[in-house]
C-alpha cells in the first residue's frame, strides 16, 4: 500500500487517472432511478483521492478547464446569436430573469447566513447546476489580494457546498419542473402536449433514447395496374399526391430502365420505384398496383448525409415550407439537431442557421439538397486543432481585460475569455462551416473528459479540508440549496406564463434550459411524452451557460465589499 501511496505522491498525473476512472464508476451507480452522473462522481473520487495529501499542478487543472469552456462555448454559439433576434427575445427574457433570480437568491442567502465567498459560489455552482462556476469563482478568489493561505482556504471550500447543494438541487428541480411546474401554469402537461402536437400535425412519437423498429422511409416497387395512372407523366403523378410525399425514382418500361425524368410517361404494366415514408407504403401503396421483387429497379444508390444549415434565406422557415422546394424532390429528413438536443420534427417547426439536419434520398438528390441548404457534414475523425488553440488562446487573452464597475474590478478571467471566444467561434464555424470541425467523439473528450479532470483536480485539492467543511456547513447548506434552486425556477415559470404568455411547453423548456439542466429536460418530454419542450431549450440553455459563468467572479466581487 505504501509503494501506491508514494508512486501516486511522485507521479500526480496517476492520480488523476485513478480519480477519472472511480469517478465515472461511481457516478454511473443507479439509486432507484437516480444517479449522482459522471461530474460529481469524479468530485467525490477526487476527494476520496485528495486524502492521500496528493499535489496537482494547478496548470493541468486550468488546461482541461479551458477545453471544456471553449467547447461548451462551441456547441452553442450559433443558439446564443441566434438569441438576439426578434422571435427568440421571449425566451432570451426568461432567461435572463431566471438567471438574475438565481444570482440574487445566491448572495442573499450568503449574506444572511454569513456564508464565506467561497461557500457562496458553490451554492450558486450547487444549487443552479452550473460546475463552471468553481472554475471562474476560484480564479477571481486567486486574484483577491489576501494571503495565499486564505485564498486557498476559500478555493476549497468551493467544491464542498458544490457537493451538497448539487445532489439537491439537480434532484429536486428533475421532479419539480414536470411534476410541479405545469400546476404553478393550471394546465394538464400531457394534455397541453397533445393539443400542440396536434395542431403541429405530429404524433407524439417514441420517448426520449428509444427507437422505433419501423423503417422511417423505404424504396418500393409497383407494377401500374390502376388505369388512372398510365398516360401520366412523373411530374403529374407526383403532384397527384397532395398532402403526401411520394417520389418515382426510377421506372422499368419492358426490359429497359429509365430514371427520373418529370416529362416521362408511364404506361400500364410499368414497374415503378417509389419512395415514401413507409406509413404511406402500407397505406396507399395498393393504389398503383401489386408490389413486386425488381431488385435490379430498387438497386438505387442512396445516401444518408448531415448537413449543417448556413443559407440565410431558410433561417426560421418551417420544415412545411422547405418540402416544397424543388431541391426537397426525393430527399427525407430524419433527424434535426440544434446545439447537441434533437428537435421535434413536425410540418410547424422552424429552422436555424447552425442546425444539423440529417438527410436520406438518392445520392444526387441529397448532394443537390445539400448544397441548398448548406454544408454537408461528412464523417471524419480529425478535429482542427488550429482553431481549437488559437480559439483558446485569443480567448484568454480578451478574458484577461478587465473593467470598473461602481467600483467593482470585473474581468472574465482567462476561463471565461475561453467560453466566450468558443460562442464566436462556434458561430463562425456554423455559417462557414469549411473549417473549424470538431468531431462528436472529441467534443464528448473535451467536454466530458476535459470537465471531469477539471472537478476530480479540485477533489484532489480539496480533500484533506473536505469532511470538516461539509461538517461546518452542510447541514444549512441542504436547505439552503433546496430552496435556491426551486425559487429561481418557480420565478422563471409563472414569469413566462403570466407575463410573456409563452407556451406552457416552452417555458418548461426554457427554464430547464436557463438552468442549463439537461435531465430536467428529458424528465419534461418524458412526462409530456413529447419531443417539443426542446424547442424552448437551446436559447435559454446558450445564454444561461454564459450568465451563470459570469456570475462566479462577480459574486466573488460582490462579497468581497
Amino acid at each position: 500500500m505504501g509503494f501506491v501511496v508514494e508512486g501516486l505522491r511522485n507521479n500526480p498525473e496517476l492520480a488523476v487517472f485513478l480519480t477519472v476512472a472511480l469517478g465515472f464508476l461511481i457516478g454511473r451507480l443507479k439509486f432507484g432511478s437516480f444517479s449522482l452522473g459522471v461530474v460529481v462522481g469524479c468530485l467525490m473520487a477526487g476527494v476520496l483521492v485528495g486524502q492521500l495529501d496528493i499535489k496537482v499542478p494547478a496548470t493541468v487543472k486550468a488546461v482541461f478547464f479551458d477545453l471544456f469552456l471553449f467547447t461548451t462555448g462551441y456547441k452553442v454559439g450559433p443558439q446564443f446569436f441566434r438569441a438576439l433576434k426578434r422571435d427568440a427575445l421571449p425566451q432570451m427574457a426568461l432567461t435572463v430573469v431566471l438567471c438574475v433570480t438565481c444570482l440574487l437568491t445566491a448572495l442573499t442567502f450568503a449574506k444572511l447566513l454569513d456564508f464565506d465567498m467561497g461557500t457562496a459560489a458553490g451554492l450558486l455552482a450547487g444549487a443552479f447546476s452550473e460546475s463552471t462556476v468553481i472554475g471562474t469563482a476560484g480564479e477571481a478568489i486567486q486574484r483577491l489580494d489576501l494571503p495565499q493561505a486564505q485564498r486557498d482556504a476559500l478555493v476549497n471550500n468551493i467544491p464542498v457546498a458544490y457537493a451538497v447543494t448539487y445532489l439537491v438541487g439537480t434532484a429536486v428541480l428533475v421532479w419539480f419542473l414536470p411534476k410541479i411546474g405545469p400546476k404553478l401554469m393550471r394546465i394538464d402537461l400531457r394534455e397541453a402536449a397533445a393539443a400542440m402536437q396536434s395542431a403541429a400535425g405530429a404524433a407524439a412519437g417514441h420517448a426520449e433514447g428509444v427507437t422505433s423498429a419501423a423503417r422511417l422511409f423505404d424504396v418500393r416497387a409497383y407494377r401500374v395496374e390502376n388505369p388512372t395512372l398510365a398516360g401520366k407523366t412523373i411530374g403529374e403523378l407526383e403532384a397527384s399526391t397532395k398532402g403526401v410525399r411520394a417520389f418515382v425514382l426510377r421506372v422499368r418500361s419492358g426490359p429497359s430502365l429509365f430514371d427520373h425524368a418529370s416529362d416521362h410517361r408511364i404506361q400500364a404494366g410499368d414497374v415503378i420505384a417509389v419512395m415514401a415514408k413507409y406509413e404511406i407504403h402500407a397505406a396507399r401503396g395498393d393504389v398503383i398496383g401489386p408490389e413486386v421483387s425488381d431488385p435490379e429497379l430498387l438497386d438505387i444508390p442512396l445516401e444518408a448525409l448531415d448537413v449543417v444549415l448556413t443559407n440565410r434565406t431558410i433561417d426560421g422557415r418551417s420544415l412545411a415550407e422547405l418540402a416544397q422546394g424543388t431541391f426537397a424532390r426525393g430527399v427525407f429528413m430524419s433527424k434535426l439537431t440544434r446545439a447537441g438536443i434533437a428537435m421535434p420534427i413536425t410540418p410547424a417547426t422552424k429552422v436555424n442557421r447552425g442546425d444539423m439536419m440529417s438527410l436520406v434520398g438518392p445520392l444526387a438528390e441529397v448532394e443537390q439538397a445539400a448544397a441548398e441548404l448548406g454544408y454537408p457534414d461528412r464523417q471524419t475523425s480529425a478535429t482542427d486543432m488550429i482553431f481549437v488553440g488559437l480559439g483558446i488562446f485569443l480567448g484568454g487573452l480578451f478574458g484577461l481585460l478587465s473593467v470598473v464597475v461602481w467600483g467593482i474590478p470585473l474581468t472574465l478571467t482567462a476561463s471565461g475569455g475561453a467560453l466566450f471566444m468558443g460562442l464566436v467561434f462556434g458561430w463562425l464555424r456554423s455559417a462557414y462551416p469549411f473549417f473549424g470541425r470538431i468531431p462528436e467523439p472529441a467534443i464528448w473528450i473535451f467536454d466530458t473528459v476535459g470537465l471531469c479532470i477539471f472537478i476530480g483536480i479540485v477533489g484532489i485539492g480539496a480533500g484533506p479540508s473536505f469532511v470538516a467543511g461539509l461538517k461546518a456547513t452542510g447541514a444549512s447548506l441542504i436547505v439552503v440549496g433546496l430552496v435556491s434552486s426551486l425559487l429561481p425556477h418557480i420565478v422563471g415559470i409563472l414569469f413566462g406564463y403570466y407575463v410573456l404568455k409563452m407556451n406552457p411547453l416552452i417555458v418548461l423548456g426554457a427554464c430547464a434550459g436557463a438552468g442549463t439542466i439537461t435531465a430536467a429536460l428529458r424528465a419534461v418530454q418524458d412526462e409530456a411524452q413529447s419531443s417539443i419542450p426542446a424547442l424552448g431549450y437551446t436559447v435559454p440553455y446558450a445564454i444561461g451557460n454564459i450568465l451563470l459563468t459570469a456570475w462566479g467572479p462577480i459574486l466573488v466581487a460582490l462579497m468581497a465589499r
